[in-house]
C-alpha cells in the first residue's frame, strides 16, 4: 500500500524480534525486504548494506537470492550505476535459468529489457523475446497438464464402461465437471485479461510520474547550483579585486617607466629602466592569469551539464575554495568572524576529479563548518575562538580530504539523516536540504566515500576519500 514508515516500523520490529529468539535463518530474509524499503525512501547506502547482508546469510535458497539479485540491480538502476544494474539482473536471470524458476526469468528479462531500451535495441528487444518465451513455456505446461488430465478423464471412462453398467451416468457427470471447468477457466481467462490491462495502465502512468519526477528532480539540482554559485559570488569578488590591484598598480608604473625612458639619454639606465618594465610586464600578466582563471572557476560552477575529469590540484582547489567560502561569508554578514587553518600534504600533486563538482562539495562543506562555528559563537558565554581546519594526506592510492569544525556538533539521533534529500537543521528559508545530498551522490559517482563523526559540543569531522 506505499505505506513506507509502517513498512520499515513493522521489518525493525521483526528483525529485533529474530536476533532476540536467536532464530539465524530469519533475519537474513527480514534483511531483504527491508532493503526494499529502504531503496523506497532513497537511502540507497542502508539497502545496499542490507542485500549484501541478506546474500551473506543465505544460501540454500535460490528463490530468495534471485529476489536480492534483482533488487540489487534496481537499486542500481536507480542511482544510475547502469553498468552495475546489468550485472547483477543478469546474475537473477541466470540463476533463475539454472533452478528453473520462471516467475523470476520473466521479471530479471524485463528489468534488462527496460535497462537496454535507450541503450541497445538488439539486447532490448532479445530480452522481451525471452520474456515472450518464458510466459510460452508456462503457457506450454499448463496445457500439458491439462491433456495429461483429459488423458486421466478418458482411462477412467473406459475402465468404467468395463466394469460397471453405470457407465452412462458416469460419462455425464463427466461432462458436468468438464462444462464447470472449462466455464471456471474462462472466468479465470477474463480476469487476467482485465488484471493485464490494469497493470499495463499503471505502468504507464508510474512512467509519466517518474519522468515528471526526474524533471523536478533536476530543476531543484539546478536550484541548489545555484544557490551556492549565489554564495560564491561575494567571495570570487573579493578574490578577484586582489590580481586586478596588481594589474592596475604594475600598469600604471610601466606608464610612468616609459615616460622616463623618453627623457633618458644613458643607455645603461634605459637597460634598467626596460628590465623594470619586463618585470611589471610579467607580474601583469600572471595576476592577469589568475583573475581569468577565478572567472573560469565561477562558470565551472555555474555550469549545469556533466562536467569532465581532468587532472585537478587537489591542494590549490581546497586553498581556493576555503578563502571564497570566508570572503562570501564576510561579504554576507558583517559581523561574522572565524578563523581558518589548513594542513595540505604536498606530494598529493594532481589527481582525476571533476574540479567544479569537487569544488562544490568543499563549498558545501566549509559554508556548513562556518554556519556550525558561527552559531555557537552566538550562544556561548565562555571564551571561544570559532575555528576550521581543511587538511589533505595521501594514503596509498587515496586522498583524504578533511573538513573539521569546532561548532556545537550533530544531535546522535539525526547524524544518518543528514545525507538525506531535503533533510537539514537550518532554519526554514536558510537551507534546502540538497547541499549534502548532492554531495553525497558527487562523491560516489568518483568512486570516493564520505562520511562524518560528529561530537554534541565539539563539533564535527567530514572525511573525504578519493581515489589517485
Amino acid at each position: 500500500m506505499h505505506q513506507l514508515d509502517s513498512a520499515l516500523y513493522n521489518c525493525e520490529v521483526a528483525y529485533k524480534n529474530a536476533v532476540q529468539i536467536k532464530d539465524n535463518w530469519v533475519p537474513p530474509y527480514i534483511l531483504l525486504s527491508l532493503g526494499k524499503v529502504q531503496t523506497e525512501l532513497g537511502n540507497t547506502g542502508l539497502a545496499l548494506s542490507y542485500f549484501r547482508q541478506t546474500l551473506a546469510g543465505i544460501t540454500n535458497d535460490d528463490d530468495v537470492i534471485c529476489d536480492c539479485y534483482l533488487s540489487l540491480a534496481q537499486l542500481y538502476k536507480k542511482i544510475e550505476k547502469q553498468d552495475s544494474a546489468i550485472f547483477y539482473a543478469d546474475k537473477s536471470l541466470a540463476l533463475a535459468r539454472q533452478s528453473g524458476f520462471y516467475n523470476d526469468m520473466i521479471n530479471a528479462s524485463l528489468f534488462l529489457s527496460h535497462i537496454y531500451e535507450g541503450k541497445n535495441l538488439k539486447h532490448a528487444l532479445l530480452y522481451s523475446n525471452n520474456v515472450i518465451s518464458y510466459k510460452d513455456s508456462i503457457h506450454k505446461m499448463v496445457e500439458s497438464s491439462t491433456q495429461e488430465t483429459y488423458a486421466d478423464f478418458d482411462e477412467q471412462e473406459r475402465q468404467r464402461e468395463i466394469e460397471d453398467a453405470k457407465t452412462e451416468f458416469k460419462n455425464r457427470l463427466q461432462m458436468y465437471a468438464f462444462a464447470g471447468i472449462t466455464f471456471t477457466l474462462l472466468i479465470i481467462a477474463f480476469f487476467l485479461y482485465r488484471s493485464s490491462r490494469l497493470k499495463q495502465k499503471a505502468k504507464q502512468n508510474i512512467e509519466k510520474a517518474y519522468s515528471e519526477l526526474k524533471l523536478t528532480q533536476a530543476q531543484l539540482i539546478q536550484s541548489e547550483k545555484m544557490a551556492s554559485l549565489g554564495e560564491l559570488t561575494a567571495g570570487i569578488a573579493h578574490e578577484i579585486q586582489n590580481p586586478l590591484n596588481f594589474v592596475n598598480n604594475f600598469s600604471e608604473v610601466n606608464n610612468e617607466l616609459v615616460e622616463e625612458i623618453k627623457n633618458e639619454n644613458n643607455i645603461d639606465e634605459i637597460k634598467a629602466i626596460a628590465e623594470d618594465i619586463k618585470q611589471n610586464s610579467e607580474k601583469i600578466l600572471f595576476h592577469g592569469k589568475r583573475a581569468d582563471a577565478i572567472v573560469k572557476g565561477m562558470l565551472q560552477h555555474s555550469r549545469q551539464a556533466k562536467g569532465v575529469m581532468e587532472l585537478t590540484d587537489i591542494n590549490a582547489l581546497c586553498d581556493e575554495y576555503l578563502r571564497l567560502s570566508y570572503h562570501g561569508l564576510r561579504a554576507k554578514d558583517k559581523e561574522f568572524n572565524a578563523d581558518f587553518k589548513t594542513d595540505f600534504d604536498e606530494s598529493i600533486g594532481k589527481i582525476n576529479i571533476v574540479p567544479q563538482d569537487i569544488g562544490r562539495v568543499l563549498l558545501n562543506l566549509i559554508n556548513n563548518a562556518f554556519y556550525a562555528v558561527n552559531e555557537k559563537q552566538k550562544i556561548t558565554k565562555e571564551i571561544y575562538q570559532p575555528t576550521v581546519f581543511l587538511s589533505s594526506k595521501k594514503m596509498g592510492d587515496k586522498v583524504i580530504l578533511t573538513v573539521k569544525d569546532n561548532g556545537n556538533g550533530i544531535p546522535q539521533n539525526i547524524v544518518d539523516k543528514i545525507f538525506q534529500p531535503f533533510f537539514t537543521t537550518k532554519p526554514t528559508g536558510q537551507g534546502t536540504g540538497l547541499g549534502l545530498s548532492l554531495s553525497y551522490d558527487i562523491i560516489k559517482a568518483h568512486e570516493g566515500d564520505i562520511k562524518v563523526e560528529s561530537e554534541e559540543g565539539r563539533g564535527s569531522i567530514f572525511t573525504i576519500k578519493l581515489p589517485i
